[in-house]
């Protein structure tokens, strides 16, 4: 799974759960001050994306997300690890 293929799947899961409009969605918006996401909608994103990397997100990894830009690297760090340890 590439960064983008992420980046788009956060896309559809902000624009359908949150209502957020996909223009506003960039690598750079901050999710609490531009995207409205507080803690709670926050782990409610992470439950959603949990599909992604096939395994159970820590919330350790995402203490020091940030933007978009941060949650996708988080994920694609993610599910490289998964690949590797069930290759």
């Amino acid at each position: 799974m590439t960064k983008d293929d992420i980046f788009q799947r956060i896309v559809t899961i902000l624009v359908e759960t949150f209502d957020i409009e996909a223009g506003r969605i960039t690598p750079e918006a901050r999710l609490r001050e531009d995207l409205d996401i507080d803690s709670i909608d926050a782990v409610d994103l992470m439950v959603q994306l949990k599909p992604l990397v096939g395994q159970r997100l820590q919330p350790e990894a995402f203490k020091t997300v940030q933007t978009v830009s941060d949650v996708v690297n988080a994920l694609h760090g993610l599910a490289a690890e998964c690949e590797i340890t069930n290759a």
